[in-house]
């Protein structure tokens, strides 16, 4: 980092303008650092906002791309300040006329290294997560809200078309004897009048022995009673299995905590009739 005087002879102003220029190159170098640093942290969020797809979770995760940015924040904050010491230091050298000695390239041969092994380190990290993105065992456990979260709507994942989906749900229903009350197909209602649409059945499904203390203990859950699950295929050909949060149905009707166990059996056979 030095820019090296005669031995044996005073500073003049040309070494103090190059002392300077060195600082600034430092300086240059740690505003990088703590820039791309910072761009590196947020990755996480930008591959969420690039990765849209329908019904896409919205999760509080920034994975390993934080750890990287945090490093790199913290190198070029490093890098400034050990600038700016060497600097202040060089200069008291020059004002003293001491003898300045070529300078060492170990900080520039350490931070080579050290973004060496970030950049590494980020490539493994996006090879990572790109496997995990189209992994299909990860996108059929994928639960999520969806546009609106505060309708109170979660869907999951299905790895079948929809007419599968409806059998699977239909046989886990019988078989928890369950009762049916309808099956509503809006896509082949949509066919009758001349429409297209794309697959979509609503399976409208309850049991008296848990409905009805509910209605007692709140009324109104009788708007969302029988309990209903949708079965649809969107633009992309991606079946989802749309239901009402119990949570959001608790705190809309405000029964007691301790029956929303009646109709937490609408997420355990969502995820029975899409795996």
């Amino acid at each position: 980092m030095d820019q090296p005087t005669q031995p044996g002879r005073t500073a003049d102003l040309r070494d103090y303008l190059a002392a300077e220029r060195t600082l600034l190159a430092w300086i240059r170098t740690g505003l990088a650092l703590m820039g791309f640093g910072f761009v590196v942290a947020r990755f996480a969020l930008f591959l969420q906002q690039v990765h849209v797809v329908p019904h896409a979770p919205s999760v509080e995760s920034s994975g390993l791309s934080l750890w990287f940015g945090t490093a790199l924040i913290v190198a070029g904050v490093a890098v400034n300040l050990f600038s700016a010491w060497h600097h202040a230091r060089l200069v008291r050298s020059m004002d003293r006329s001491q003898t300045i000695t070529a300078h060492s390239t170990a900080p520039a041969v350490a931070i080579s290294l050290f973004l060496a092994l970030v950049g590494i380190g980020m490539a493994i990290y996006l090879i990572s997560v790109r496997d995990s993105a189209y992994s299909p065992s990860e996108n059929i456990k994928e639960i999520s809200m969806a546009a609106n979260p505060s309708n109170g709507i979660l869907s999951k994942a299905s790895n079948h078309s929809v007419d599968e989906t409806l059998e699977k749900l239909q046989r886990t229903l019988q078989a928890k004897g369950v009762t049916v009350f309808a099956v509503v197909d809006h896509s082949g209602e949509a066919e009758k009048a001349g429409l297209k649409m794309p697959p979509t059945k609503l399976v409208i499904f309850g049991n008296p022995k848990a409905g009805t203390p509910l209605m007692l203990a709140a009324p109104s859950t009788a708007i969302d009673l029988p309990l209903k699950i949708l079965i649809s295929e969107d633009a992309q050909g991606k079946v989802w299995i749309s239901y009402s949060s119990p949570e959001y149905l608790q705190q809309r009707h405000g029964f007691p905590k301790e029956l929303l166990q009646n109709v937490a059996v609408v997420e355990t056979l969502a995820s029975s009739a899409g795996a």
